[in-house]
């Protein structure tokens, strides 16, 4: 079993489905005892790993899902070898068009402004950007963000 949490957001990962059911079962009869519960968009089980896609597409399922964890969006995917498993991580979609929105809108609070100084302001957005997004296999939607920053 694996944990991965951060503030109110957890990830938990099993190797067997029986394990995962069994918690998700488990976790929900807790909160019951509290008056809470899990939320039904959020809260799911996702077969995922190095052996996800393979079994998926055995059973004639297709692709393993994705699912989305701190603004970014998770994949099964291979490095460029295309045999050995790595986890790909995306920008969420949702998150990128937010971002470059509020771009807009604080480019237009500042279009009286000098040059350099809107140059300064948005030095300073694409680098924090990147200081959050910036992982391994996201590179894309850096650039995709630059891009459409400039």
């Amino acid at each position: 079993m694996i944990v991965v949490r951060y503030a109110d957001d957890a990830i938990v990962g099993f190797q067997h489905q029986q394990d995962a059911q069994r918690f998700l079962a488990d976790l929900q009869n807790r909160l019951r005892e509290f008056a809470l519960e899990t939320h039904p968009e959020k809260t799911r089980l996702v077969e995922f790993g190095r052996r996800a896609e393979r079994d998926r597409m055995r059973r004639g399922e297709g692709r393993p899902d994705t699912f989305d964890f701190l603004g970014l969006t998770h994949i099964c995917g291979t490095k460029k070898d295309g045999k050995t498993f790595q986890l790909w991580r995306r920008t969420q979609r949702k998150r990128l068009k937010a971002k470059l929105k509020d771009v807009k809108e604080g480019l237009g609070r500042r279009v009286h402004l000098p040059i350099a100084e809107q140059g300064r302001w948005l030095g300073g957005v694409v680098r924090g950007y990147f200081a959050y997004h910036a992982v391994p296999t996201n590179f894309k939607a850096l650039c995709d963000f630059r891009k459409y920053v400039g």
